[in-house]
């Protein structure tokens, strides 16, 4: 193994070359992999007592890695999802340096081989139609406010557009008419194009012949003229939907977010037979296995699937009763 192989000319090449040059990455993943580095120095720094730029590869194995993932849970307190997606910007890291680095291979190799944790996938929540409906009735429309929030809410609920993608649309994003859409830039920097309903379109058509404030080129700005950030987004949903759970109540038990909107989108379209392969699409999901999510949380649709089975004929229930010692472990675990 070639020794002192210093660690910090390989991050800069890493950042600048690999992700930014060669494989032109989001800012949200040059973001996201930058945190990673980040805390993994400083964990280096309180563990070695050694500065950052001063660190070599030999010192980033296997196991140091590990202390460092198991730090990020047990003192930190973040969760699975998190621990895995630390991992996954190690894993890139060290991919890139097996190619830079040969020397190094079986260290390389070694910290690859570290395993993502499993854990519980949740289950997704989403909205009724009467829920949604509450929602988007909330708003004070008499005031300009009111109308851009019942827009925004409406528009999120029908195309099931990401957060980020909602507060990053600009007023030339809409094409109304026929083959009405909204054209927006998602993860990994695809573009993508999502139809939009009668009655979105004539709402959307009533909020672009508002003036616009300050010459706000951002389809829902902020009272200045600004982009609405994730936050105020955030806020103002939780208003309405304190507002909606009084014509609701179904909703004061529920925690809304704008993410929860996104997953109603998707079971409307589940409910109303839309393929799988098609609502990977309209949401912009890399594979269609996180799309399929969805069809986990219908209990409806599960239980139509139940519906068209015949009954088991009856038929005496029989106890397993294990012959062996071992086998009888293995029944009692």
């Amino acid at each position: 193994m070639k020794p002192g192989c210093n660690v910090a000319s390989l991050i800069e090449r890493y950042f600048t070359e690999r992700l930014m040059r060669q494989r032109n990455v989001s800012a949200n993943t040059i973001a996201s992999y930058r945190d990673t580095f980040r805390l993994l120095f400083m964990f280096a720094q309180a563990r070695l007592r050694k500065a950052p730029s001063a660190l070599t590869l030999d010192e980033l194995d296997a196991p140091f890695i590990s202390a460092f993932l198991t730090d990020l849970e047990t003192k930190r307190g973040v969760g699975v999802t998190t621990r895995n997606l630390r991992l996954t910007a190690i894993r890139s890291f060290f991919r890139f340096v097996s190619f830079e680095e040969p020397a190094h291979s079986a260290l390389i190799q070694r910290v690859l081989a570290i395993p993502s944790k499993r854990h519980d996938k949740r289950q997704v929540h989403f909205l009724t139609r009467p829920e949604i409906e509450a929602i988007l009735a909330a708003p004070d429309r008499t005031m300009w406010l009111g109308r851009r929030d019942h827009t925004l809410l409406l528009l999120a609920a029908q195309t099931g557009l990401r957060l980020s993608e909602l507060v990053g649309l600009d007023r030339d994003a809409i094409h109304l008419g026929a083959g009405a859409h909204v054209r927006c830039v998602g993860k990994g920097r695809k573009e993508r194009a999502t139809p939009l309903t009668r009655y979105a379109q004539t709402a959307i058509q009533a909020w672009l012949n508002e003036p616009s404030r300050r010459g706000a080129n951002a389809l829902f700005p902020n009272q200045h003229g600004g982009r609405l950030s994730a936050d105020s987004v955030q806020s103002l949903l939780a208003k309405h939907v304190q507002v909606a759970s009084k014509r609701c109540p179904s909703l004061a038990s529920k925690r809304v977010s704008p993410h929860v909107l996104r997953h109603s989108a998707a079971m409307e379209l589940l409910q109303a037979g839309v393929d799988c392969s098609v609502i990977a699409l309209w949401l912009g999901h890399e594979s269609i296995e996180t799309t399929q999510t969805y069809l986990h949380a219908h209990i409806a649709l599960k239980e139509a699937a139940l519906a068209k089975l015949e009954p088991y004929k009856h038929c005496k229930r029989l106890r397993f009763r294990p012959k062996d010692h071992l086998l009888d472990f293995l029944e009692a675990l």
